[in-house]
């Protein structure tokens, strides 16, 4: 006699866990150095060219043309698995705005990478004060 046996799909339940904005600046920023460690700098620079900003799950990522935006959307996947990953959240989407005005911010020095992580997150600061730490 032959027994039923039930087909049954097994449901995987990716994680939606809550992030703030800060946690996603710190992962974008970790993933443009990653870029740059490979010698991607025109990637990583377009990472790099504004700060994005967090809706619910959604990163606003604003660039200065067509252009940038194209070669951006070439990486966006790579990006948004990385992302999805870091924060454990598989909700997450990128979307790109072309904004003409926007203006280029580089950290080139130590002290320039510095200021723009203090500015992501100002606990920065805090922890090289306790830790009398140089930059």
């Amino acid at each position: 006699m032959e027994s039923n046996k039930s087909l049954s799909k097994e449901t995987i339940l990716l994680p939606i866990e809550p992030f703030t904005e800060t946690e996603m600046l710190l992962q974008w920023s970790k993933y443009a150095q990653r870029l740059s460690d490979k010698g991607h700098k025109i990637m990583e620079s377009l990472l790099l060219i504004t700060d994005p900003k967090l809706e619910g799950f959604t990163i606003i990522h604003e660039l200065p043309n067509d252009g940038s935006r194209i070669d951006f959307e070439t990486e966006k996947n790579e990006l948004l698995g990385y992302l999805r990953g870091k924060l454990h959240n598989h909700d997450i989407t990128i979307e790109v705005i072309v904004n003409e005005e926007v203006e280029n911010k580089f950290a080139f020095t130590a002290l320039d990478k510095y200021n723009r992580l203090n500015e992501i997150n100002p606990n920065l600061e805090l922890l090289k004060k306790t830790f009398d730490l140089d930059v």
